[in-house]
């Protein structure tokens, strides 16, 4: 109960949270158009696309108008120059039923968000705080919803520094807490490390016990395949697909699974694996927000093979292929995981007479079963690889202790009786160190390799 209770001061109602209720939402979009701060491999087109993309995940939030204004350096106090950020705010004044603006960069200080407010007299979200909320919006397992309130403490620390400037400046009232010795400021600090040690505490008890879920996986053998992507380029889809569980429902928007997630199928030769849903990538997705999710994405780092799969329909499917390439080497993962990863080229069906242009890619279509057979293959062949396993035939005498013995140390697949001479052909998925056990206690067996 004291956990129970814990938990919920935790995750309870957040400050940083928007008011409840409809959002009518200008997105502002800077447009950098040379120097280093242009992005390679995007448009303002397309930025401002996803952008509206994300607002649309949000429930009674709707877009009322996308502005493109150009800068030269959107790292300014304001982003904009001075005549631009005039026109900007003439703009934004005219939209009479706006309530908030959607600035998409990745994050504003809490003093420019301030001035940016008194400027259009409206709520400013950027690209931090909008996906933070659909997370907060999305979040449905413990886990999940205290990821998301370790991922707001950095933006209520930005806010207390921003209190402590507007005191500074105005000098008002008692700096101290009734005598305690302990400033206002002081006291909301130590507040949000409390606050943020216990979160990282509740976190860590629940990773040990997915540790303990991971340990008891290990023993019954079952290989774990993640399956990793941008967001909504059809993972859970492609999971659905491939183990046949009627109970997923993909849902078409941006960050629909927050949690990981196990799902069991099989490959050709019956052999069970468990593939792993989990949480999809962004561009430009805050530095801290994926920090906060590393106690979900340790998953990955434990699986046999990682599925990674693209949107190949999407105009900056390349650009995503960076940003879930780079995530994926800071996590730190095995080399040989890296190295093995199958890329999958999903949503083929849109595109006539489509064919893979890097080596090794699988085309399919997830959703009406394209290419699937060809990516079980793959996936099998890499798991045989990365975990050591063989498939073989062995001939097996039934009155010997073979047939047992395979049964308790590998995987039995087929049983054919051959009742004329009392032998049986076994079809078996069994470890390289199995095997090696197996030839030595029964050198006189046959074996077939598949």
């Amino acid at each position: 109960e004291e956990d129970a209770a814990e938990l919920r001061e935790l995750t309870g109602a957040s400050p940083l949270a928007p008011a409840p209720g409809s959002q009518r939402v200008a997105i502002v979009q800077p447009a950098v158009k040379w120097g280093p701060e242009k992005p390679p491999l995007s448009t303002a087109e397309l930025q401002i696309a996803e952008a509206v993309a994300l607002v649309d995940t949000l429930q009674n939030w709707t877009v009322l108008d996308k502005i493109i204004i150009p800068t030269k350096n959107p790292n300014k106090k304001l982003v904009f120059g001075k005549g631009n950020f005039e026109v900007l705010t003439e703009k934004i004044k005219k939209l009479p039923h706006v309530t908030a603006v959607f600035l998409n960069v990745e994050r504003i200080s809490s003093l420019t968000k301030k001035e940016l407010e008194g400027a259009w007299g409206v709520r400013v979200f950027d690209r931090y705080s909008v996906v933070l909320h659909i997370f907060r919006c999305n979040a449905r397992t413990k886990e999940a919803k205290l990821q998301v309130a370790l991922a707001e403490i950095p933006l209520l620390r930005s806010n207390l520094k921003n209190e402590l400037s507007q005191r500074d400046q105005q000098r008002g009232g008692s700096r101290y807490i009734m005598g305690s010795g302990e400033t206002f400021v002081e006291t909301q600090s130590r507040v949000l490390k409390e606050r943020e040690l216990k979160i990282r505490n509740a976190l860590e008890k629940l990773r040990r016990k997915r540790s303990l879920l991971r340990t008891q996986r290990r023993k019954c053998e079952f290989p774990m395949v993640s399956v990793m992507g941008y967001t909504n380029c059809g993972k859970t889809t492609l999971i659905k697909a491939l183990t046949g569980e009627a109970g997923l429902q993909p849902r078409d928007q941006l960050f629909a699974t927050l949690d990981i997630t196990a799902h069991a199928g099989y490959l050709p030769s019956h052999m069970a694996v468990i593939y792993v849903d989990t949480i999809g990538f962004l561009t430009d997705l805050p530095h801290n927000l994926v920090e906060s999710f590393s106690a979900t994405l340790e998953e990955v780092a434990y699986s046999d093979l990682i599925v990674h799969v693209r949107d190949i329909t999407h105009p900056e499917t390349t650009l995503q292929k960076i940003t879930v390439l780079s995530v994926l080497r800071n996590l730190n993962l095995p080399s040989h995981l890296l190295d093995s990863m199958v890329e999958v080229h999903n949503k083929v069906d849109l595109i006539e007479r489509y064919k893979p242009t890097e080596e090794n890619a699988v085309a399919i279509s997830a959703l009406h079963g394209h290419g699937l057979e060809e990516l079980k293959q793959e996936i099998e062949k890499k798991i045989l690889i990365a975990t050591g396993k063989k498939i073989l035939t062995v001939n097996v005498n039934l009155e010997g202790p073979q047939l047992s013995w395979l049964y308790k140390e590998a995987t039995v697949q087929e049983v054919e009786v051959l009742p004329e001479d009392g032998t049986a052909r076994v079809k078996v998925i069994i470890s390289s160190s199995a095997f090696g056990r197996y030839k030595n206690l029964f050198p006189k067996s046959k074996i077939f390799m598949s």
